[in-house]
């Protein structure tokens, strides 16, 4: 993890809390560190607040298989293989099926 760069984005998200990719950043940049537990809640608002951010739904997913959270992982990639589809954005729906087919 790159403190500075989470600091950083920890002033952004002060600055304007709805800045999207700054939470975004925020949540791969906890999700991968010592401190993982942090990500959640950075991901659990772009599910709820920005529903058609599409690529939140693979690294949330991902984030939960690696938590050993895999129904909810599941849950969380069926629902962005959704919202890819509805985007037409088949790049995401693909890459989110593939993840989906790995957790079984």
């Amino acid at each position: 993890m790159d403190r500075d760069r989470v600091q950083f984005l920890q002033e952004a998200l002060a600055a304007n809390p709805d800045d999207t990719f700054a939470r975004y950043a925020l949540a791969l940049e906890f999700s991968t560190s010592d401190q993982p537990a942090d990500a959640w809640p950075h991901f659990e608002y772009l599910l709820n607040h920005h529903p058609d951010y599409a690529a939140t739904y693979f690294q949330a997913g991902r984030f939960l298989a690696q938590q050993d959270r895999r129904d909810e992982a599941r849950r969380i990639l069926a629902k962005g293989i959704e919202v890819a589809q509805n985007q037409g954005n088949h790049h995401a729906q693909s890459e989110l099926e593939r993840a989906l087919e790995s957790l079984d």
